[in-house]
């Protein structure tokens, strides 16, 4: 009987903080709950303090015991009552938002679960809390079903009912098109599900758009603060150490000296120091390397500026926040922390969801890979030389700067080893013809020059911490070296070895195969809960594809919601006829340049054309300028976002772009009526990793193309496509120049991963479609 009286006060006392969180964040005006709230809190420490001291005695120890159990359990059970009952006196507060939160244990979970689906018919429904606050609001039920799929992985992952007729499960992926409201769908479940809960987002952008577009929404639903935080990089904050030294000891010109005033200005009212809020600093401005904060430069306690560090109050921040928004980048840099054992940059969370989750192996294998930079070692050797210039004198300063001298002089015997042209290649290339003792030694040569560098530091440690950031950022640039460069340091066949040559620095990296191994170690297993969601997900409706590439777990739910939008009626697409030329025809390229002014003349411009190259996007740019009567946007010659903003201005106008835009673009409207894609994006099968990938899948005897190229290529397309329709007025045009589609046996795979809407191979069909255009 104690033991049961023990778990029911420890289920309540568990549960009424969640409350509290949310009532006390909407700043809660009645100070009685919150005494309520300490009493349990208090009786406990009181009744396990007199249990400790009189453990002698066990009469004593067993009285204190069950006056703990049963003061716990009734004054939590009041306090309950109490907050319901105040708080609907002073604010009014959605009952069922917070049912959910309710401890669910036994027989009665069944009945809360049916209050929690009613909690979001009340929020989704089309006459719920969004429809008073969202202008044209039209209830999608692929978003309230999203919603509490998400709400039951999220409520009951770490606590199985064993009288449910069936377990949640710790994964679930959802596919959620164009439409569907997934972002709302996934927050508001992890708002009131009482847990802290990391959201991660593949861009900044998508972070930005959460934090001030989102909560700002969920605040007036709920009438209060939603405790969100969104933490990016370090290097998008500014350093304020960094900052006075470089304003005090810059010379500058006119133009910097107007930059630096307006950050001035700035610093004055900021509270997060991110550059983000900086709109018109540009994103390659040398300006902001100088003076954001680096971990690598990172003075940690010595600082003179930590108390107002925006860095600091960003951790303090985070650790309070029960909604972490962050990027794949960080979350990954996180994780691969805490595989090394090395810390953590976030604090504890219980569930992670990941939006844009497309991404999530190309950048998770970026975080588990290992790299060397001889410009990494080139930045340690400078700021080494410019930290012994301020600090030491005489033979100290002499004896460094020989040091540092030598370093440089073998680092660049080093680079001389590497071939002069550009790209990456796999290490075992350059090892074979070099010669496989002869590269060691260049290895070796270099390892221990840096190791001696170390010696000379570390006899400076005592002169300040900066001292002590440089050894272990050497240490780091040490071991990465040896684990790079010498093959045999890796005992996994699961690893790559590569190199790239860029234009001022060689990088050497080892990157593992698969990533299937670490996210089943250390993302699945670490967390109650973990949520993958995207636009793009499926293959043909089917997720083998990412089940395989992410390792996901046997007991895995998957849930797919096609778009709204209706297709059919508003879209067409156009695949050219049968005799127009393959991709790798001589003749391609000036055809498909014919071709993209025909649509463009049938379009009136209003038009994104995607290519899949540079090469070929500068060819159709140069052939197409004297042949519009529109303006056109060509990517690389302007800033990403001042050719967004000249596309979405110029009603008319045409962009031609690769890579990035080929998602994350959201323009509604008229601005945006016909997408044209040059080619099937297939990945350049060079790439050294995207080789070790498919010799991988050949060993173990699958089909590296379609098993893996393939689904890469459809995802990418359906990226591209998917910019087209972004709300239900839009209407247009989808248009791939290339018959593959027809005439090679893939192309069906591709076809049935596409939008429903109607295709067609004649230009007669495009002309009629935009001549019934009407103006919504």
């Amino acid at each position: 009987m104690l033991e049961k009286h023990m778990l029911i006060a420890k289920n309540y006392t568990i549960f009424l903080p969640n409350v509290t969180n949310i009532l006390l964040a909407n700043k809660f005006p009645c100070i009685i709950p919150l005494l309520f709230r300490l009493f349990p809190f208090l009786v406990s420490a009181a009744s396990l303090l007199v249990s400790n001291i009189s453990s002698p005695i066990p009469l004593l120890c067993t009285y204190f015991s069950s006056v703990h159990c049963f003061f716990s359990y009734l004054a939590s059970s009041i306090s309950y009552l109490v907050f319901l009952i105040s708080y609907l006196l002073f604010r009014p507060f959605p009952f069922s938002c917070i049912l959910p939160l309710w401890p669910r244990r036994g027989r009665g979970r069944g009945k809360i679960w049916q209050d929690g689906e009613r909690a979001l018919e009340d929020f989704f429904g089309e006459n719920g809390r969004l429809a008073g606050l969202i202008d044209h609001y039209q209830p999608r039920s692929g978003q309230q079903e999203m919603a509490q799929a998400v709400s039951r992985s999220l409520m009951d992952s770490n606590d199985p009912d064993p009288h449910a007729v069936s377990a949640p499960p710790r994964v679930l992926v959802v596919e959620a098109e164009t439409g569907i409201g997934k972002t709302l769908a996934y927050l508001l479940p992890a708002v009131i599900s009482g847990k802290r809960v990391v959201v991660s987002t593949a861009t900044r952008n998508l972070q930005d758009q959460i934090i001030h577009k989102e909560i700002p929404l969920l605040e007036k639903m709920f009438g209060g603060r939603v405790s969100a935080q969104c933490v990016k990089g370090r290097q998008n904050y500014l350093c304020l150490y960094k900052w006075y030294q470089h304003r005090s000891s810059a010379q500058l010109s006119l133009i910097a000296q107007d930059d630096e005033d307006k950050i001035e200005q700035w610093l004055a009212s900021t509270v997060t120091g991110d550059r983000a809020e900086l709109h018109w600093l540009a994103d390659d401005a040398s300006l902001w390397h100088k003076i954001s904060s680096q971990s690598d430069q990172c003075l940690g306690s010595e600082c003179p500026e930590q108390e107002n560090c925006f860095i600091s109050r960003l951790r303090r921040r985070a650790a309070a926040a029960r909604i972490l928004i962050v990027n794949h980048h960080l979350f990954f840099s996180d994780l691969a922390l805490k595989k090394e054992g090395y810390g953590e940059i976030l604090p504890r969370y219980q569930a992670v969801i990941f939006d844009e989750a497309h991404h999530l192996e190309d950048i998770a294998t970026t975080f588990f890979a290992k790299s060397f930079s001889s410009y990494q070692l080139r930045d340690i050797l400078s700021d080494a030389e410019r930290l012994g210039d301020k600090i030491l004198v005489s033979d100290e300063h002499k004896n460094l700067l020989s040091r540092l001298s030598g370093m440089r002089v073998r680092l660049n015997a080093f680079m001389h080893v590497f071939p002069k042209k550009r790209g990456k290649t796999a290490l075992k290339e350059l090892v074979t013809e070099y010669g496989q003792e002869a590269w060691q030694q260049e290895v070796e040569l270099l390892a221990t020059g840096i190791a001696k560098l170390i010696v000379a530091l570390t006899d400076l440690h005592f002169k300040g911490e900066g001292w002590q950031t440089l050894v272990r950022r050497c240490q780091e640039c040490h071991d990465n070296l040896r684990l790079t460069g010498l093959a045999r340091d890796t005992t996994s066949s699961n690893y790559v070895h590569w190199f790239e040559h860029r234009e001022k620095s060689i990088v050497l990296s080892v990157t593992p195969i698969s990533v299937a191994k670490e996210l089943n170690e250390f993302l699945y297993a670490g967390v109650e809960s973990t949520i993958m969601t995207s636009a793009t997900l499926s293959i043909g409706e089917k997720f083998d594809y990412l089940r395989e590439r992410l390792g996901l777990p046997a007991d895995t739910k998957y849930l797919r919601f096609a778009s709204p939008f209706a297709y059919k009626e508003q879209a067409l697409l156009y695949i050219p006829e049968g005799g127009f030329p393959e991709t790798n025809a001589p003749d391609y390229g000036q055809k498909s340049c014919e071709r993209i002014l025909q649509i463009l003349e049938q379009s009136r411009g209003r038009a994104l054309i995607l290519f899949t190259s540079f090469s070929a996007m500068e060819r159709a740019a140069t052939w197409l300028t004297d042949k519009i009567d529109y303006r056109m946007l060509v990517q690389g010659r302007h800033s990403r976002k001042h050719l967004l903003e000249e596309f979405k201005a110029d009603r008319d106008s045409v962009l031609l772009a690769v890579a990035s835009f080929w998602e994350g673009i959201d323009v509604a409207g008229e601005a945006l009526s016909c997408v044209i894609i040059d080619k099937l994006p297939f990945e350049v099968p060079t790439d050294p990793v995207i080789q070790a990938r498919m010799e991988y899948i050949k060993a173990a005897g699958g089909n590296p193309f379609m098993d893996f190229q393939v689904p890469r290529a459809v995802l990418t397309l359906r990226q591209g496509v998917g910019r087209l329709m972004r709300s239900d007025r839009d209407r247009g045009l989808i248009t791939i120049l290339d018959i593959r589609l027809f005439s090679k046996f893939y192309g069906k795979r591709f076809l049935r991963s596409l939008p429903p809407a109607p295709v067609t191979r004649s230009l007669d069909e495009v002309k009629k479609f935009f001549s019934t255009e009407k103006t919504l």
